[in-house]
């Protein structure tokens, strides 16, 4: 425990509620958020991401949720959560970041912390949102308050590796204020600490942790093409690949998501200003963003060898989400789906259980069916592996389908003779 540790968290989203949780359980802790739609709901005891349930958020005793920027005045540990997305020109967009820093700004103390989580290119945080808390609040750098980094690693719907339970790396703006947000965290991360040199290695950590996944499942993607021109079955490849003790157990698909399909293009950003221009980082991420176009021209080339007259087709897409068991629509590349299906011609019904319809409508301008409609379809795109669709028996889609439809399957969720195709 630190003692007289007043802490805030600026954004309740997936990374900012389940940390907001656990720090009020030991601190005074406000959890803040511009959207009072959000406030009223937790306040109300209820989380619609379904990272923290019902019964945590109540044991949180110190914990107050505020869209008001006088609660935030009392505090000395600032904890800043907000989204890092990119621009439709896949430029790091660092809008909600600096908008944070504006509003600390406004209430910084001699002495405070401000730590960030959010995901940004090395030197973000010193060049350029420190700049925004020096100019905003008057005070000096390194002399009136300081700073942390501290990489968020929240795996949105999995419950088995929550915030407490992953290692966190943490870093500060000096030796001193590094050894206090060591400890802050350490506090409530039962898994430990690693406390990172400075603010950029650990700002480089985060980085690179999801560029790497992104690499590898690019070429897994890319396998999947080859292999794809030599009729031969990926999976099966990829299980007998498997059987060897250091092959890496990545799987073909859609890589969307606030991490993987995002975080590359701050570090390439960061490498092409210092004029270093990534090769092996792009090429991935273009394979990956091209997958949604590639399932859809398979899935017409099927289609039209059924003799399925491909305008206005009826195609039925299951799952929106970027990934299974979860509600979450940031980056789903399953709309790049449903896009180029409509390019087609192709009337497309998407039927996602997880997901608010409302919700899907503001993101994408998608309106998911409430249940789709039995013996419409002329295609099936199974695309998220989500736990209603993997309990479903083959005969179950079927009979969403008209005869000789075309059924692909993006996720292995049936054996590969039970379907016309999988990635």
């Amino acid at each position: 425990m630190i003692d007289n540790a007043k802490i805030a968290l600026i954004g309740l989203g997936y990374v900012g509620l389940p940390l907001a949780v656990e720090f009020g359980k030991k601190y005074p802790t406000v959890g803040f958020d511009i959207n009072h739609q959000r406030i009223q709901e937790l306040n109300s005891g209820k989380d619609h991401t379904l990272e923290v349930e019902d019964e945590e958020l109540a044991a949180a005793k110190q914990l107050i949720f505020s869209s008001d920027v006088n609660d935030l005045a009392a505090c000395n540990y600032y904890i800043v959560t907000v989204p890092t997305p990119i621009n439709m020109h896949k430029q790091p967009d660092l809008t909600p970041l600096k908008k944070a820093s504006e509003t600390l700004g406004k209430v910084l103390s001699r002495g405070d912390i401000v730590i960030y989580e959010s995901t940004v290119y090395p030197g973000a945080t010193e060049e350029d949102c420190v700049p925004i808390l020096e100019k905003v609040s008057g005070l000096v750098f390194n002399r009136d308050f300081f700073a942390g980094y501290s990489p968020e690693r929240i795996n949105p719907g999995d419950k088995e590796h929550r915030v407490t339970t992953i290692l966190k790396v943490t870093s500060g703006s000096t030796e001193d204020v590094a050894d206090k947000v060591d400890q802050l965290y350490r506090s409530v991360i039962t898994a430990g600490t690693h406390k990172a040199s400075s603010i950029k290695v650990a700002e480089a950590a985060k980085v690179i942790e999801n560029t790497q996944r992104d690499v590898n499942i690019a070429l897994i993607n890319e396998l999947a093409l080859i292999f794809d021109r030599l009729d031969i079955d990926t999976e099966e490849v990829l299980l007998a690949a498997g059987t060897k003790w250091n092959f890496l157990p990545f799987r073909p698909g859609l890589v969307g998501g606030h991490c993987i399909g995002v975080d590359p293009y701050y570090l390439t950003h960061k490498a092409q200003a210092i004029g270093y221009n990534p090769e092996i980082i792009l090429s991935g991420r273009r394979i990956n963003d091209g997958m949604g176009e590639y399932v859809v021209s398979q899935l017409v080339k099927m289609m039209l060898t059924k003799r399925i007259h491909v305008q206005n087709a009826d195609v039925l897409v299951m799952g929106l989400t970027f990934k299974e068991n979860c509600p979450d629509l940031r980056n789903t590349r399953v709309v790049d789906i449903v896009d180029e299906l409509q390019s087609y011609g192709v009337n497309v019904d998407v039927y996602d259980p997880w997901v608010k319809i409302d919700e899907a409508v503001e993101e994408y301008g998608i309106r998911p069916v409430e249940q789709p409609e039995s013996g419409k379809y002329d295609a099936v795109i199974l695309a998220v592996a989500h736990k209603q669709f993997k309990n479903m028996d083959i005969s179950e889609v079927k009979m969403l389908t008209k005869q000789d439809a075309v059924i692909y399957d993006l996720k292995y969720i049936f054996p590969a003779n039970q379907t016309d195709a999988r990635l």
